[in-house]
């Protein structure tokens, strides 16, 4: 199943994520093509109005604008809000007035139904502006996605304003923040935020999410966010390659359960893990296996993880490999890839390094354990640093392989800094994924997956309930079960990934982010997946399936 090459058309414009030039492209050619910049800018302005509307109500709303196009979103925004009944007001920063430059007469409109109006000039000690922020919506229309600079001056003064009035109501209910396109004060290709911007509870931005909605610390600041249609065509977004994971997206990659099938219908995934002092590592990512659905799971470990596997999950079948001492118990012996390669054949999917430690004979194991005729493989955790000690070990890949490393991992495959690996984590991961000819998923908030033909896709998840020991295990897991059904690379590392990081959420949810264990994610899997399908099956009845 290729999902790869189908992505252009599985993927519509508002999941695509963009740079700041990116999207001053897509709005040139859309203006080119005979939709103008003011059609773009009344559709922005509306969509933000008809949001406010939608979330809560004809509420009292002060609309903060600023000198750009950004500005001028919030001044039709403000002229919808009114038409609709609320109650606006509108303070200006910086915004000229006169009719020969305001643009669009927005500003007049606004003027001729009567909305208040101030500029800041006019109110120096923010009288006005503490008077007016006794509303229910602040509306964020201060800088757009084009500004980068420090927030300085009376802008800053301004933002510092609304913030202390914010906090200074926690007692009672506090104004609602919406930001037009982005927070200001946010840089939309770093994620970068200014410590003077106003963190918003919505952002409403146009056309494609920018790619520092969903880079930190900005995309912490954002809230909820919203991408609304401003009218460009969709095939002006067709080369944008990266794209933010939904639920819909997830659905759609799914594997068939059909129920005419037996065990051999959904894969046989073969998982070497485990080690004397990491015995936990072989349990978790084989009951995850499991639980995603893969009809045999098979585990390759020395009998000491084995038994203990075994003990707790006896689902799975199991090979006894050689061991070797290391520094912290025995290990996986290097002359275990014969046993490995003699055993595997009729896999689907292999699942390498889970808790296999770093000792000399493991990473000899390793080296020799890569074949390229190997079946789907996924190698993860000391997999990896075992790899990275070998010069050119990509080349020796199978040839449908995803690695899973995160930052720490990554940084020694790439012979880089953390450092280094964090600063630009999605152009390491796609110009990696394409060099090494393999799936790469960087994991962190937020995770991403990259395949060598420079898609990237990103998880908006982000929960401290899967900073726990064990957590990749699971991942890894679960992605070998899904390449076991029958997924490609790309999207087995995609659901993977959201399952996992859904599963990490509904456990935040049901107790707690503090003290979630691994072990507590795997019986999400089955029921995340079966919600999927319930829908997946509600949707193609027309909501009336049993």
């Amino acid at each position: 199943m290729a999902q790869t090459m189908t992505l252009d058309t599985l993927i519509p414009a508002k999941q695509r994520i963009v740079t700041v030039a990116e999207m001053q492209a897509l709005e040139r050619a859309a203006d080119a093509g005979g939709h103008s910049y003011a059609a773009m800018m009344e559709l922005a302005g509306r969509a933000v109005a008809e949001t406010i509307l939608e979330r809560y109500g004809r509420v009292s709303c002060l609309v903060l604008a600023g000198p750009g196009n950004n500005g001028g979103d919030g001044l039709v925004c403000a002229r919808y809000l009114h038409e609709a009944g609320a109650a606006v007001r509108v303070y200006l920063w910086k915004r000229a007035t006169e009719p020969e430059r305001d643009y669009e007469g927005h500003f007049a409109r606004l003027q001729a139904l009567g909305v208040p109006a101030v500029h800041a000039h006019a109110d120096p000690a923010f009288e006005t502006l503490r008077a007016w922020l006794d509303c229910s919506v602040v509306v964020d229309a201060l800088l757009g996605t084009g500004a980068n600079r420090p927030i300085q001056g009376q802008l800053a003064d301004l933002l510092d304003e609304v913030r202390r009035a914010r906090s200074l109501r926690l007692r009672q209910p506090a104004f609602r923040v919406v930001a037009v396109d982005c927070v200001s004060g946010m840089n939309c290709d770093t994620g970068a935020l200014d410590p003077h911007s106003l963190p918003a509870d919505l952002t409403v931005t146009f056309a494609c999410a920018k790619a520092g909605h969903y880079l930190f610390p900005a995309a912490e600041a954002g809230g909820e966010l919203i991408v609304a249609d401003i009218g460009i065509d969709p095939a002006l977004v067709q080369g944008v390659h990266t794209f933010a994971l939904d639920e819909a997206t997830i659905r759609s990659w799914l594997p068939a359960r059909p129920a005419n099938s037996h065990k051999g219908a959904f894969g046989k995934v073969m998982l070497v893990v485990g080690s004397e002092a990491y015995p936990g590592a072989a349990y978790l990512a084989g009951a995850a296996a499991g639980r995603a659905g893969a009809g045999l799971v098979t585990v390759a470990s020395i009998r000491t993880v084995c038994s203990l596997t075994a003990a707790k999950l006896p689902e799975p079948t199991y090979v006894l490999l050689p061991e070797a001492p290391g520094a912290n118990g025995a290990v996986i012996a290097n002359e275990a890839s014969a046993t490995v390669h003699a055993a595997i054949e009729g896999y689907r999917a292999l699942v390498a390094g889970c808790g296999l430690g770093n000792a000399p004979a493991t990473r000899q194991f390793m080296a020799n354990l890569l074949q390229p005729s190997l079946p789907a493989a996924v190698f993860d955790a000391d997999g990896l640093n075992c790899l990275a000690v070998h010069d050119g070990w990509w080349r020796n890949l199978p040839a449908r392989t995803v690695l899973t490393p995160h930052p720490a991992e990554m940084a020694r495959l790439c012979n880089l800094s953390v450092g280094q690996v964090l600063a630009n984590r999605w152009a390491l991961a796609r110009q990696r994924a394409a060099e090494w000819g393999c799936t790469v998923l960087l994991k962190g908030p937020y995770t991403v997956v990259a395949e060598p033909s420079g898609w990237l896709a990103v998880l908006p998840v982000a929960t401290s309930a899967l900073a726990t020991a064990g957590s990749g295990d699971v991942l890894a897991g679960v992605i070998g079960g899904l390449l076991a059904q029958g997924l490609d690379t790309f999207a087995a590392a995609c659901v993977g990934a959201w399952l996992h990081g859904a599963a990490g959420l509904a456990c935040a949810a049901s107790i707690g982010e503090a003290g979630v264990v691994a072990s507590d994610l795997l019986p999400h899997l089955p029921r995340l997946q079966k919600r999927l399908r319930d829908e997946a099956a509600g949707a193609s009845s027309g909501g009336d399936a049993p």
